[in-house]
């Protein structure tokens, strides 16, 4: 099997959202996983910016960071999974864990991000109505 198209499929097929987006903040990969998590199609979801599924309060700080990292091709979280609101296409919000890391090109420089996430709301949920009861 063709590399490339191997790659296609173990990435459509991985448990996790996947989102690449490039330098501009437009999203350009979209897999299966992110169309479940998230409610939209990769019809609607592809050449769409970021936006689509950040917070409105989350917009701002969200660009100043991506906008840092774009241009010198350095992530203040170097990939450890952070905690953070996401939304649905209904409007519904999600706590997501995701981690991030910058996609460069063979030259070194920088072409987009990538994003993971993974839905958590459930065990927030949980967790917050333990800690509630307690």
């Amino acid at each position: 099997m063709e590399n490339d198209l191997l790659s296609e499929i173990i990435l459509d097929q991985i448990a996790d959202a996947v989102i690449y987006a490039d330098r501009s903040g437009e999203i350009a990969r979209w897999n299966r996983a992110s169309v479940a998590m998230f409610g939209f199609p990769s019809e609607e979801a592809l050449g769409q910016r970021l936006d689509l599924i950040i917070p409105e309060h989350l917009r701002a700080p969200h660009w100043r960071g991506f906008d840092a990292a774009m241009s010198t091709g350095v992530l203040k979280l170097q990939g450890r999974p952070t905690l953070t609101r996401a939304l649905h296409k209904s409007g519904r919000k999600l706590y997501v864990e995701m981690t991030f890391a910058l996609v460069k090109g063979v030259d070194g420089d920088v072409l987009g991000s990538v994003a993971m996430a993974r839905d958590v709301t459930e065990r927030i949920e949980r967790e917050r109505s333990a800690t509630r009861a307690a």
